[in-house]
């Protein structure tokens, strides 16, 4: 997927009137949300799950989601990313129950030789997963729901309201939450320190 695609054949509509009309049963307006969006959502759930694979089987399995419980649909501030992060987080909880073995598995497989004419792409994805494996084992020692937070506002962006309206809790709540995983996800990063290439910024 390529963020600097643009968009085709979809004039522009603000997010208001796509989740009303989502809402309405609208399937163009799924299909605008995929069109506007879907980057962003592969993006996050490659940070959840260390696999561009996986990512792109969840993504999928997101804007399948987000069309059966339409009638949810929201926005915050006039954006409907933090709903749509929202499902993401509970659609890559469940596949990562799944994955745990996989995780180990990806940590201790020796890195391929690329042969092919792509190699050193191939090669970049393999170095992009075995690095998201390692800080991605860091933070799965975190709770849960500082795990959310971290992930909302470090990696994707969101503003301590988004993150809050797609968690469901208050913002005091997510203020908290954040201070004590980053301190604690750099410690146990710290603790890491055969693989200096894995820090907290890899979480900006």
């Amino acid at each position: 997927m390529d963020p600097t695609t643009p968009t085709l054949g979809r004039p522009e509509v603000d997010d208001d009137e796509t989740v009303a009309r989502l809402r309405d049963g609208d399937p163009d307006a799924l299909a605008r949300l995929f069109d506007q969006h879907a980057d962003r959502i592969y993006n996050f759930c490659f940070r959840r799950t260390a696999s561009w694979a996986l990512a792109e089987d969840a993504t999928s399995s997101v804007f399948l989601e987000v069309w059966r419980i339409r009638d949810r649909a929201t926005t915050h501030d006039g954006q409907v990313l933090p709903w749509l992060y929202g499902v993401a987080t509970n659609v890559c909880r469940n596949a990562a129950r799944g994955q745990r073995r996989w995780t180990a598995l990806q940590a201790r497989t020796p890195r391929p030789e690329a042969q092919r004419d792509h190699a050193e792409e191939v090669a970049g994805r393999v170095d992009d997963e075995r690095r998201m494996v390692r800080l991605v084992a860091a933070l799965r020692q975190l709770p849960e729901r500082d795990q959310q937070v971290l992930s909302l506002v470090a990696w994707d962006g969101l503003t301590y309201e988004q993150a809050a309206a797609a968690l469901e809790v208050p913002v005091g709540t997510v203020r908290s939450r954040l201070s004590r995983s980053r301190h604690r996800l750099t410690a146990l990063l710290a603790e890491g320190d055969d693989h200096p290439t894995t820090t907290p910024e890899d979480l900006r």
